[in-house]
């Protein structure tokens, strides 16, 4: 070789040299940094530090206030965090998007003291609503009113009381837990719903003594109203506009709670057409985890593949589960139980997806390596749901990993508890649950059976669980810290302690709302703890959480919610 070769082959060497040395030096940069913290990273490798660095999307190195002062130069952005605490953003392990930002835009009844409260409410909207519209609310539940309408069924008034304010506009008021409906004359009449009209299959529409309808609807009995709203016409533009304002609200409020990602239980694909768009246009606000709901077998097994996404849009849109429901809530007797209810010793609930039409779409999702999450709230659900995943994992034993779900596990024999481990089925629960159901549980189930099966959440854990934690929004406010308070203290609004055996600690509850629930959605590698390399979605509190007396961990806020490296929310 010449001297001219060589001496182009050494500089060839030089500049590939200074390139890598440049690339090494830039991957070093971080863009933000969070410094002066107690960061709980929830990594056994590194649980405590007090710095984080951030490059790009992804976590860059967490540390000493030293170590991460070394990574910054004049163009990183500085977050004194002034001793607050730092933790992964929350994950929402169970929740209704779309129902979060529609509660947003209907009556808020989740305040009403009594059904007096709620009839005012109304008569508030109807003086503004034009004639003939739908007035729409959520949130009431007739065990948290402070005394019983009269006259009522089943502790639930008469829809009398409501055409009194309202005898032009259909009135759909929605039940907190999404599992009844209670409805004016003016809806059912809109619905052609009459003492003639027989009950469907896995509802309930309920009468008094005369047999006429009391405006109640149990269950698949609210599906009756959708001829009340097919009666209100929307054009593409306006539907559009109102998804997207829904996308937005939900988002907004997800964000203000640190909530980063979602897993949204349970949506159509024409929904996850909208959610693809709005990926498409960078207007995602929190990452979703969906569930494909609402669709006929036909249905999923023509488009369960097509519909297959994983961090799609940046890491903002993941497909890959489709969400089954085969009883109700228990506040509406519509849960499925091994035993009658205490107060209506006539029913065990309600079944609304027969085993075998169950099980069948089951393994229509395994046969497109999907994942199943099921509400099970009864122990005789929880128990038919186990049996079903056991059979059909016996069936395919060369399927391994796949992380099926039992949405809710309120209420589980503990007989069953062991099986989660041995299924591998995650106990995907709501802690917040807890503790605003607390007070009536022993009125539907009695005191020693409703302590013995319900919210065991210290038992799935010692039994080796999976366990997550969520809200269930916009059956409980989307706030992760209630749910993690449950979880911790399990103290009702009473103030009484409810089955104080069954609580957690705060690490187990820290790690449920996060690397659980990035578990839960295999996503463990990208999320759920302050890791290097996984995804900067951050969330500081302005108390710790970790720390303060059990009593004050309601009172924390979120000062900072950071996802993808970016401040998306800042307490004023």
């Amino acid at each position: 070789m010449s001297i001219q070769a060589s001496a182009r082959v050494a500089l060839a060497a030089l500049l590939i040299a200074a390139v890598t040395t440049s690339s090494a030096n830039a991957q070093q940069r971080a863009d933000l940094i969070l410094f002066n913290g107690d960061v709980v990273t929830v990594n056994s490798a590194r649980p405590r530090a007090q710095a984080i660095a951030v490059s790009g999307d992804r976590i860059l190195a967490v540390g000493t206030n030293a170590e991460i002062q070394r990574l910054t130069n004049s163009a990183t952005k500085r977050i004194d965090l002034r001793g607050r605490l730092a933790i992964p953003a929350f994950i929402e392990g169970h929740g209704h998007y779309l129902g979060l930002g529609e509660s947003k835009m209907v009556l808020d009844l989740t305040k009403a003291k009594n059904f007096d409260d709620i009839v005012a409410q109304v008569a508030t909207a109807v003086e503004v609503a034009p004639r003939g519209s739908i007035v729409e609310g959520r949130g009431w539940h007739q065990e948290k009113w402070n005394r019983v309408p009269q006259p009522n069924v089943e502790g639930v008034p008469l829809h009398a009381a409501l055409d009194r304010v309202s005898p032009n506009n259909p009135v759909i008021l929605e039940h907190a837990s999404g599992h009844a409906s209670f409805v004016n004359g003016a809806a059912l009449a809109s619905a052609g719903v009459t003492r003639a009209t027989a009950d469907p299959a896995g509802g309930e529409i309920v009468k008094d003594a005369s047999g006429e309808p009391t405006g109640l609807l149990r269950e698949s009995a609210q599906g009756l109203m959708r001829a009340a709203y097919a009666k209100v016409r929307l054009t593409p533009a306006e539907r559009e506009a109102k998804f997207r304002k829904q996308v937005q609200l939900a988002g907004a409020d997800a964000l203000s709670k640190g909530v980063t990602t979602f897993h949204d239980a349970g949506t159509s694909f024409a929904s996850i057409d909208g959610f693809k768009r709005l990926a498409d246009e960078g207007k995602l606000p929190v990452r979703l985890y969906v569930m494909v709901r609402f669709e006929s077998d036909s249905s999923l097994d023509a488009k369960l593949d097509r519909y297959r996404m994983i961090g799609y849009g940046g890491n903002m849109l993941t497909v890959r589960t489709i969400k089954e429901q085969v009883d109700g809530a228990l506040g509406s007797h519509g849960a499925w139980l091994l035993e009658p209810y205490t107060d209506m010793p006539s029913s065990t609930g309600l079944v609304l997806k027969p085993m075998v039409d169950f099980e069948r779409t089951a393994r229509i999702a395994l046969k497109h390596d999907y994942q199943v999450a099921t509400h099970a709230i009864g122990d005789r659900a929880n128990r038919e749901i186990l049996n079903v995943y056991e059979r059909i994992f016996r069936d395919n034993p060369d399927k391994h990993d796949l992380r099926w779900r039992d949405e809710h596990t309120q209420h589980l024999d503990p007989a069953d508890r062991p099986r989660f481990k041995q299924l591998g089925v995650i106990a995907s629960v709501q802690g917040v649950h807890a503790i605003s159901d607390g007070p009536w549980i022993p009125k539907r189930l009695g005191e020693e059976r409703g302590n013995r099966i319900s919210y065991s959440f210290r038992s799935l854990m010692d039994a080796g669980a999976i366990v997550t934690n969520g809200t269930d929004v916009p059956v409980e406010d989307v706030n992760p810290l209630m749910s993690f308070y449950g979880f911790v203290s399990r103290k009702t609004n009473e103030g009484k302690v409810f089955v104080p055996e069954e609580r957690v600690t705060r690490e187990e509850a820290l790690r449920s709302y996060t690397l659980n629930n990035a578990y839960a959605a295999f996503e463990e590698k990208e999320k759920g703890s302050l890791t290097p390399g996984k995804l900067a979605d951050i969330v500081v509190l302005s108390k710790n959480i970790m720390t303060v007396p059990e009593d004050e961990i309601p009172t924390a806020r979120v000062d900072l919610t950071i996802l993808g490296g970016r401040v998306r929310y800042q307490r004023p």
